[in-house]
């Protein structure tokens, strides 16, 4: 039988016998620097006179240069970036922790002005702002652009969460309170989270994913008393068709998981059952104030 050759596998230590922890950690720390010299330090540059003209490759060299000190530290360090992703939790918790109670409104950014869903968005809203709830959208145009006129002409606080996003999605020019991500788990758990209930209007794969987020929080137990209300029969009939006679009838929800959506064509009806439940949700507190009502 020929005998492997495993020479070249051999060097300070069999290259193969090491756990992959170990040989991360030898290549890591081969001719490591410590971070204190990181920062103190500064590769050397070419010197060019103020008079002479500036060669290309070092044009060149210093343009890369540039893109990779803008996006080292976040986009090529999984750790690092851990930081962005707590400043804007933060921020976000900072800025909205003293708002009224709200409703999210979701719908689609492609909404034009004269859509009557745009129209049922804005009277919505206002009727909610009266009521006493501030409205908050994604802030951007169509459905949330709606809405958050409707909160400002209420009276009531008007509240934007806009995502980055790889074409340019402007804020809206009705929002009193601003705020952008970079992440959309960041953004949707402050939408769950100062929330005390969802408006859906018809929208695309970004409303349809806020919308099953929030069923499945409430199918598990993670949030409770939360209604979520689905405008415009038509448009979501299909849906709530194939809810029941196919996910229903395969056995992947239960009968009682279809209770947790209701749908509506009436801006007032929707104010109504915004404010029943919030009102239930109240007096449940009341009852016993150490009840574990949800994630906020």
């Amino acid at each position: 039988m020929r005998r492997r050759n495993t020479n070249n596998l051999n060097g300070s230590g069999n290259h193969r016998d090491k756990t992959a922890t170990e040989r991360y950690n030898s290549l890591r720390n081969k001719g490591a620097v410590t971070d204190d010299e990181r920062l103190l330090s500064r590769p050397t540059q070419p010197l060019v006179s103020p008079n002479e003209p500036v060669p290309d490759e070092l044009i060149q060299e210093e343009d890369h240069a540039f893109e990779r000190a803008l996006n080292f530290d976040y986009t090529m360090t999984d750790p690092w970036r851990v930081f962005r992703i707590m400043s804007e939790f933060v921020n976000g918790f900072d800025v909205l922790a003293h708002i009224p109670p709200s409703i999210a409104i979701f719908g689609s950014a492609r909404t034009k002005l004269d859509d009557p869903s745009y129209a049922a968005a804005t009277e919505t809203a206002r009727l909610l702002a009266q009521a006493g709830f501030g409205v908050i959208t994604g802030g951007g145009p169509g459905i949330m652009e709606a809405a958050n006129k409707g909160a400002q002409e209420g009276g009531n606080l008007s509240i934007g969460c806009n995502i980055e996003l790889p074409f340019e999605q402007e804020s809206n020019p009705y929002l009193d309170i601003s705020l952008d991500f970079r992440y959309f788990f960041v953004r949707k758990t402050l939408f769950v989270k100062y929330s005390s209930g969802f408006v859906i209007f018809p929208g695309g794969f970004g409303t349809m994913d806020e919308l099953f987020e929030a069923l499945t929080l409430i199918q598990t137990q993670k949030v409770s008393n939360f209604p979520i209300i689905l405008y415009g029969s038509e448009y979501w009939g299909g849906l709530m068709d194939w809810l029941r006679k196919t996910m229903l009838s395969e056995g992947n929800i239960s009968a009682k998981d279809l209770d947790l959506l209701r749908v509506s064509d009436d801006p007032q009806e929707i104010c109504e059952w915004v404010a029943e439940a919030y009102q239930n949700n109240v007096q449940f507190e009341r009852i016993n104030s150490h009840r574990e009502t949800s994630i906020r």
